[in-house]
């Protein structure tokens, strides 16, 4: 049986270890020897080297779409921050550190958030589909991942089917950060922007390279384990020159196992996974 946390068991103690975490999570930060970026520039830099956008309201989640309307002007408060954002050589992008004081001038509404294993409403919900749309481009460049920290359980369905498995990238502050380093002599500018029913993201680059990077799954599978179904997928990247638009190489980054927390479809085909 697993064991609970302190905070499941006396949930009135959680904003004081929130607070505690913050400053504990902070202080590390701030004596790492990691240099953060911090610099943003109007202009942006020559060369997108990735594109993506994603569908900011997701009707699946079996909760009032209420909550998903508090996302887009949670994630319009978070895009600020880091619109715009520069990481030069030798620095490194915290998520956290970056949105950090988002909501100086407006507070963060109730979004969806998994709390102690539950899904639940809170101050801030939603973050999670900024940080995944992060991850997503910085998969798409060789910029270093440092952490990143996957959902234990997709509790339901992405709105969108051509989405691909396995690149989420959850955050909480206090506990869970997405942070990537540069260890090139190139400079990267993050653009994020909201228009419509989408949320957009760009990656730019101050100098031209001749190959480009092109992120697919492989060998997705469902299985069973404990009465409970989970999804295994690897994720690959494939780096492919312009010109020719040959792939050069293939290599897989990691393998994303997660629990299933809805219904699939029927006639999915699921394994029974062995001790």
């Amino acid at each position: 049986m697993k064991r609970k946390k302190i905070t499941q068991l006396f949930p009135f103690l959680l904003p004081i270890r929130r607070i505690q975490r913050k400053i504990i999570f902070y202080a590390k930060m701030y004596f790492d020897r990691n240099r953060y970026t911090k610099t943003k520039a109007p202009e942006l830099l020559p060369f997108c080297i990735y594109e993506t956008k994603s569908m900011l309201l997701n009707e699946n989640t079996g909760f009032d779409m209420k909550y998903q309307v508090n996302k887009v002007f949670n994630l319009r408060l978070a895009t600020e921050p880091v619109n715009k954002l520069l990481i030069r050589p030798q620095e490194t992008f915290s998520f956290c550190q970056s949105v950090r004081y988002a909501e100086k001038n407006e507070r963060y509404k109730d979004g969806l958030c998994v709390v102690n294993d539950e899904l639940v409403t809170v101050p801030g919900g939603g973050l999670c589909h900024l940080s995944n749309l992060l991850f997503w481009l910085f998969l798409h460049t060789p910029l270093i991942i440092v952490e990143r920290h996957p959902h234990q359980i997709k509790d339901f369905p992405s709105p969108d089917e051509d989405e691909p498995d396995g690149v989420d990238a959850t955050v909480s502050e206090g506990w869970l950060d997405l942070k990537v380093k540069n260890n090139t002599n190139l400079t990267f500018q993050i653009e994020i922007s909201i228009d419509g029913p989408y949320i957009y993201g760009r990656i730019f680059v101050d100098q031209a390279k001749g190959y480009r990077y092109e992120v697919i799954n492989r060998d997705k599978s469902f299985f069973k384990k404990d009465g409970k179904t989970f999804e295994r997928v690897s994720v690959c990247r494939q780096e492919i020159d312009i010109k020719s638009k040959q792939v050069i190489s293939e290599n897989i980054l990691y393998t994303d196992v997660c629990e299933i927390g809805y219904l699939l479809p029927e006639g999915t085909a699921i394994a029974e996974e062995k001790e």
